[in-house]
């Protein structure tokens, strides 16, 4: 379908941020002129306090100006990606903000080469007040920051330690054969790296285990290359990590969050604790299914497979507000806000950018780019996005423009919360036990995937890690057997380990993200608790709506402890598998009944 075909109730309207398109060139011409000014005080942060403010505060009023331009000319972009007026618009939004870069880079290196006393004084000065958080977190970087000359030797480096990452990427999407198999209806289809989450749920095991078999089979005959790659990747982070006399790589990963190694280490731990619950609903899945042995690639079929729920874009609006009545009012009214003042925009079109998304800035909507497609999987995606869009809204009404943007640690606690809500919601009202079966098993393979499954991942990249900050070279080999054994020890009580699993680590493009799977798994840990917090105890609605509004105001842990959850505690994550654990008693009882 043609844009202009679809309706404006369904398509977001950015003309609110762009009324006059003459107004992109003055803003553009805007940030061009601030950034001729921001240089000028290059070398002279420490001659002055009103040297170092005008810095600073020009440096705000251009980045802000600059994250309004790059919104809305990749979001128009990304409207329909023919048109090369808005290609053009995005291509210098994005040369703008190398120049904006280039002309502020400076300000960070010299805050921190400011001795403390003139910086004590400067604080003093109130006109300083708004920044000081921002301060105290560059100054955090101190004892990890280089001299001017070797962080230049760091930058031109950071060329270099890129090539592992964009390496994997075109072997993997560009150059890697994948062999043809015959789907459910007997047609030759190729598998690639895309197509293949597709088959490895088909009803049909002869697809599933061929789709297996294609996609990995691939992988093996790569591993040595692709072994190589990772091994370069992990060297290139530990050289960071040593450079900048970090404890560990992992240690400084998880510094820019202020996230203590306690919370990475427990995470494993209160997983490894608690496998026999996966093993007991994969028990359920396998007796469910009929098969005598469970093998790898029959984790992803789902449960009442044949149930074919249909669901449209204003019957999602609706089932939507009633999930998330527990939120209360003021919550609910943003959700309105976001459907009537046109935040969405909700069908494909021909040349739309593909996937889903919530984006904006500042001073924008939060808006939200999807293809629905009238099924159960399109409202989990708009809900999804709608929880990151209210989460945005409430950080920039409620926090100052330095102070509102939060942490990835927390990005998908609001959003998976309302999944949550949503599953929570479909369950007590389902027609059928079918239905209930069907939503069962999605809440518990959203656990599965995503808090044991991202867990191993964040296990295997911490023992190679180790292995490699130790001496040790990591071959094929080597990357073969922690991963193989990874999986024996959460899978091997309920499933046969294929073989051929032991090479997935190679299909994994996160794993060249230095130690960020693990986020994964923590926020839909804390989204797990919060959520049964917001159904069943008194306040803790008030204390996450505060949570939303704090934005970046604090580090993460700070947060989310406020909302009612400590993920330094043990104890959070145990919480969240309990809450796993009478699930799956739900789906054992409704099967016996």
């Amino acid at each position: 379908m043609l844009r202009d075909k679809v309706s404006e109730n369904f398509k977001w309207n950015l003309d609110k941020m762009y009324p006059n398109k003459e107004d992109i060139q003055k803003d553009i011409e805007y940030v061009e002129k601030s950034c001729e000014k921001i240089a000028k005080y290059a070398g002279k942060l420490d001659k002055s306090v009103d040297n170092f403010y005008n810095a600073i505060k020009l440096m705000e009023e251009s980045s802000r100006k600059l994250e309004y331009i790059y919104a809305y000319t990749h979001m128009k972009h990304h409207e329909d990606t023919r048109i090369n007026e808005n290609l053009a618009h995005s291509t210098k939004s994005e040369m703008l903000e190398a120049e904006y870069s280039k002309a502020s880079s400076f300000i960070v290196p010299e805050i921190i080469g400011i001795d403390d006393d003139t910086l004590q004084e400067y604080m003093k000065d109130e006109k300083l007040i708004p920044y000081r958080r921002m301060i105290k977190e560059i100054l955090r970087t101190k004892p990890y920051t280089l001299s001017e000359k070797e962080e230049k030797i760091m930058a031109a480096v950071s060329e270099l330690t890129d090539g592992p990452e964009n390496t994997y990427e075109m072997l993997c999407f560009a150059d890697m054969q994948f062999p043809e198999i015959k789907d459910e209806e007997g047609k030759n289809v190729r598998i690639d790296h895309f197509n293949y989450s597709k088959y490895i749920k088909s009803n049909s095991r002869r697809v599933r285990k061929d789709a297996f078999e294609a996609e990995f089979s691939t992988y093996k005959k790569y591993k040595n290359t692709m072994a190589s790659t990772l091994f370069s990747g992990i060297k290139s982070e530990i050289f960071n990590s040593r450079t900048r006399k970090y404890p560990s790589a992992l240690y400084a990963s998880l510094f820019a969050d202020d996230i203590s190694v306690d919370v990475y280490n427990n995470l494993i731990d209160s997983v490894n604790e608690n496998i026999f619950i996966l093993n007991r609903y994969l028990q359920i899945k396998k007796k469910y299914f009929g098969l005598e042995n469970l093998h790898m690639y029959d984790l992803y079929v789902p449960m009442a497979k044949d149930l074919n729920i249909k669901i449209s874009f204003d019957e999602a609006k609706e089932i939507i507000l009633e999930a998330l009545k527990p939120m209360g009012e003021e919550y609910l009214e943003l959700i309105k806000k976001a459907f009537n003042e046109r935040w969405i925009d909700v069908y494909e079109n021909e040349g739309k950018k593909g996937g889903a998304y919530s984006w904006g800035c500042y001073d924008s909507y939060p808006y939200i780019l999807m293809s629905y497609t009238d099924d159960l999987n399109s409202m989990f995606t708009l809900i999804h996005e709608l929880g990151h869009s209210i989460h945005s809204y409430l950080s920039h009404k409620n926090q100052a423009y330095v102070d509102a943007s939060y942490k990835i640690f927390v990005a998908e606690v609001a959003s998976t919360v309302n999944e949550i809500l949503l599953i929570k919601y479909l369950l007590k009202n389902a027609k059928n036990k079918e239905e209930k079966i069907y939503y069962l098993n999605y809440y518990l393979e959203q656990y599965r995937t995503t808090v044991y499954r991202q867990t191993l991942f964040a296990e295997f990249e911490k023992i190679c890690h180790e292995n490699v900050e130790a001496g040790n070279p990591m071959t094929a080999e080597d990357f073969n057997k922690v991963y193989f054994d990874l999986n024996k020890k959460y899978y091997g009580e309920a499933c046969d380990v294929d073989e051929l699993i032991s090479v997935e680590w190679a299909r994994i493009p996160h794993f060249y993200s230095n130690f960020y799977v693990y986020k994964y798994a923590t926020g839909f840990s804390a989204a797990s608790v919060l959520s049964d917090k917001i159904l069943n105890e008194a306040g803790a609605v008030e204390k996450y709506i505060e949570f939303l509004k704090s934005g970046g105001s604090d580090y993460p842990l700070n947060l989310l402890r406020k909302a009612g959850v400590d993920m330094e505690r043990k104890e959070a994550v145990d919480g969240a598998l309990k809450i796993f654990d009478k699930t799956v008693t739900q789906l054992e009882e409704l099967l016996c009944e």
